[in-house]
Formats: structure tokens, C-alpha cells, sequence
């Protein structure tokens, strides 16, 4: 039964409250396109995505014409590319990128994931071939994402990953440099990744997901904050909490009928529902407002991380109810540039990095488009990343590092990416010196709570 203010409230959401699917993402299975010959492998590459792809972007855009709602992004995920190197010793992982370049601009996608390596416990055939080439990838590609998992509860982190990580970082900045060094903001560094996220610039399709498969990223900060700000300023905790959760299942049933309605018309199976909060640099659509919206004077003040703790939790329960298939990364984001509130709260000094990480021990992902000084050394950004993945590992949770170095740029200067990715004031970070404990290298080892059978 459909009740009519349901109806009512999710359409003022959709129209005032920049509700939106965030991502439509078809996961791709390249399994199948691995060959001793790369020209032949990028052949096969190019011509499964655009046969598997090719009316994504006009089923999507049909969809949200008939029945109102807007789909945003339209996005393709792959297996990662350095699983398909493996038998192509000689091959240049850099033209497998440009194939999925090619392949993602002629289907009319917005992005393309999975040029990526799974190094969590170590290296196999064509993963540091793959790692070395990202920031050439990125330099000489549009559309091409890149992500690497360096960690997992189970295994541990291993560390001579995160040692490689830093210099590429910095390459991919450098190399990127006239373009707001956006190669950096391409590429995410993981603990602990989902093989079935649909959101960029982390997804890829993971070796144990269907040959294809249609994934649904939404969103909704604005509705959240919305609902939050009806409520009277003497409403208990437990009210806040229930009136996320009502919201979050509200958002998660539009983003389930998108996936059954573009699964039906392409004859693909529906994967998961992913129930982020994933904001924009529009005014409202900001999960730092909905912080705020719970009574914190600025984002980054003392009660923060509790009061996201209590919003991630939220969230999840609201959407478990809405969809059998609830996945990805599934909570509240906080990326700096994309988000209007983190933004105003860096600029106004209430939220610092070290707030930041704090905050990412209980939010859905972790450091995320943040923007440090060009002159950030490789090893500082090593350390970074591992720190957020000792987060994750210890706690059973997805962390990750999208951190962006800007070449030339200090501390109070300004990276202005444009579109959805924002801008980000330059953030001071650290500069003592952790080279010693970085070039160690070797494992950190999986934490006790990874005996869990």
C-alpha cells in the first residue's frame, strides 16, 4: 500500500532537499578477457564493456524521466586489472587503461573503477606492475579510477604496500598538477575493501561477484538534515536516532526500485543497495549540517564523533529495512571537499585532520578528498594511510585514504576541483618525520579479533 504524505514527503525530498540515486553502477566481470597478448586482451576488454554497457546511460536516464527521480552519476566497476596482468607479463598495465578510457567515453559513463590491486597480504603476478603505472594511468586517462587495498582484519596490513603508496600519491599529484593534481583524487587507498561498492573512486568488482551485476549508490544528507531540523531542539537522542532511521528506509525503497527497474529493462541482476549519505558541495546537502542539525555549534567540536557514531548507526538500521541487500559501504561519508559544511568547518577552524580521523573510526569510509601542502613528504602519506588502516583492521571496518598533496600550494590556500568534487582549503597536517617506523616495511599482523573461527 502506498500512503499519500509518503508520497508528498519523498517528492518535496526529491525537490527541495537534493534527495537523489547517486550512482547506477553495472559491476563487469573481466575475468574472462585475460590473455597472454595484451592487444588482444584490451580488444576483448573494450568489447565487453561497451556490449555489457551500452544502454546503461539510456536505461538510467529513462528511468528517472518517468518516474522523477534523478540518477546522477552512471558509473561502470571491473575486476581488478592487476588480476588480469598476471598473464601478460610483458604488457604495459597503462594501455589497459586507456582501453577502459575508451570503452567508458563511448558508452557515455561518468566514471570507470577497478584499475586496481588487492595487496592486503601481499604481492602476486601483476600487482607492483600495476601500483608503479597508476600515476602515468590517471596522467593519461579521463575517466579511469584507481584503488588499492593494503590492509584487512583478517590479514593485517601489509606495510611495504603502504610504503609504495606515498610516492605514487605524489606522482599522481605531480603529474597532475595543471589539472588541480586530480590524478591524486582518483585514487583511494584501502583497509578492508567491499567488492561491491558502487562509489567512486573506490569501486571495483570483486573475483567473487557475478559476471555483471547492477549496483545502487543513493544519498540524501539534505533529507536527513530536513527532517532533523522539524524536530524540537528538547528531542531526546533516542528520537533523533528513530527519525534517521524512518528517513534512511524512505531513501534506501527509491534506491531498490531503480536497481529492480534497471536490472529488469537490461536483463542483469540486482546486486546491493548502497545507503550513503553521500554529500555535495550544495548548500544543505551536507552531512557536517546534519551533525550540526543535532545541536553541535560547529563540526569538529567536542561530541562530533558521537554524534556521527549515532548517525552511521542510523542509517544502517533504516536501510536493512528497506532491502534485502544492503552493501558497499553503506553510512555517512565525510569527504572534505564535497561537503559544504566540512568546508565551512575547516575555514572556521572548529575540525582538524586529527578530528577528522577520529571521526573515521565510526563513519562509513575514512580520510576522503582531503587536500595537504604540495610539500607533504611521501613518507607523512604513508604514515597517514596507515594509520587510517590500523583504524579499519582493528575495528572491523572499510577505512581509506583519498588524500590529494597540491603541488605548490600551503596550508590556507585553496584546490578548487569544480562539479561534484567541490573545493578544499589546504589542511596543515604533521611534518615529523615518521620515515624510520615507514621503511621498515614487512606486515603489521592481523588483530586478535580476526580469530574469529
Amino acid at each position: 500500500m502506498l500512503d499519500t504524505n509518503d508520497i508528498l514527503e519523498t517528492i518535496q525530498m526529491i525537490t527541495d532537499e537534493n534527495l537523489d540515486v547517486r550512482t547506477v553502477t553495472m559491476g563487469i566481470s573481466l575475468l574472462d578477457c585475460a590473455d597472454a597478448d595484451p592487444k588482444a586482451a584490451c580488444e576483448k576488454i573494450y568489447r565487453k564493456i561497451t556490449t555489457r554497457a551500452k544502454d546503461l546511460v539510456k536505461t538510467a536516464d529513462e528511468i528517472s524521466e518517468a518516474y522523477g527521480m534523478p540518477i546522477v552519476n552512471k558509473r561502470i566497476s571491473v575486476t581488478p586489472i592487476a588480476m588480469l596482468l598476471a598473464s601478460a607479463p610483458d604488457a604495459d598495465p597503462v594501455d589497459y587503461a586507456k582501453a577502459l578510457d575508451r570503452a567508458a567515453r563511448d558508452v557515455g559513463v561518468n566514471f570507470l573503477g577497478g584499475f586496481s590491486a588487492l595487496v592486503h597480504k601481499g604481492f602476486s603476478a601483476g600487482d607492483e606492475r600495476l601500483i608503479r603505472s597508476i600515476p602515468r594511468a590517471l596522467a593519461e586517462t579521463q575517466l579511469v579510477c584507481s584503488s588499492v587495498n593494503i590492509g584487512s582484519t583478517k590479514s593485517g596490513i601489509n606495510m611495504d604496500a603502504v610504503r609504495m603508496m606515498g610516492p605514487i600519491i605524489k606522482e599522481a599529484a605531480e603529474r597532475t598538477k595543471d589539472d588541480m593534481c586530480m590524478g591524486a583524487a582518483k585514487l583511494v587507498v584501502f583497509c578492508n575493501a567491499p567488492e561491491d561498492n558502487p562509489f567512486m573512486a573506490g569501486a571495483f568488482h570483486g573475483p567473487g561477484e557475478p559476471d555483471c551485476v547492477i549496483h545502487v549508490g543513493v544519498s540524501g544528507p539534505g533529507a536527513v538534515r530536513a527532517a532533523l531540523a522539524k524536530m524540537p531542539k528538547d528531542a531526546s537522542l533516542d528520537a533523533v536516532a528513530e527519525t534517521v532511521k524512518r528517513t534512511a528506509f524512505k531513501i534506501t525503497r527509491m534506491g531498490q526500485l531503480v536497481a529492480n527497474l534497471v536490472s529488469e529493462r537490461l536483463g542483469v541482476p540486482a546486486g546491493i543497495i548502497d545507503l550513503s549519505l553521500a554529500p555535495t558541495p550544495a548548500i544543505g546537502d551536507s552531512v557536517a549540517n546534519i551533525l550540526e542539525e543535532m545541536g553541535l555549534e560547529s563540526c569538529g567540536c567536542c561530541g562530533t564523533t558521537a554524534a556521527l557514531a549515532l548517525l552511521n548507526d542510523a542509517v544502517k538500521k533504516g536501510g536493512v529495512m528497506a532491502s534485502n541487500h544492503v552493501g558497499g559501504l553503506s553510512g555517512a561519508f565525510i569527504p572534505v571537499s564535497e561537503d559544504d559544511g566540512m568546508i565551512k568547518a575547516v575555514e572556521r577552524g572548529s575540525l582538524g585532520l586529527e578530528k577528522l580521523e577520529a571521526m573515521t573510526a565510526v563513519c562509513s569510509v575514512g580520510i576522503d578528498m582531503v587536500v595537504v601542502p604540495g610539500e607533504t613528504s611521501a613518507e607523512v602519506l604513508s604514515a597517514l594511510i596507515a594509520d587510517e588502516a590500523a583504524i579499519g583492521m582493528v575495528n572491523s571496518k572499510t577505512t581509506a585514504v583519498r588524500v590529494i598533496p597540491a603541488v605548490g600550494k600551503k596550508p590556507g590556500d585553496v584546490l578548487d576541483f569544480g562539479g561534484l568534487l567541490g573545493y578544499a582549503p589546504i589542511m596543515p597536517i604533521s611534518a615529523f618525520a615518521p620515515d624510520v617506523f615507514i621503511h621498515r616495511g614487512g606486515r603489521i599482523p592481523a588483530p586478535l579479533q580476526a580469530l574469529k573461527n
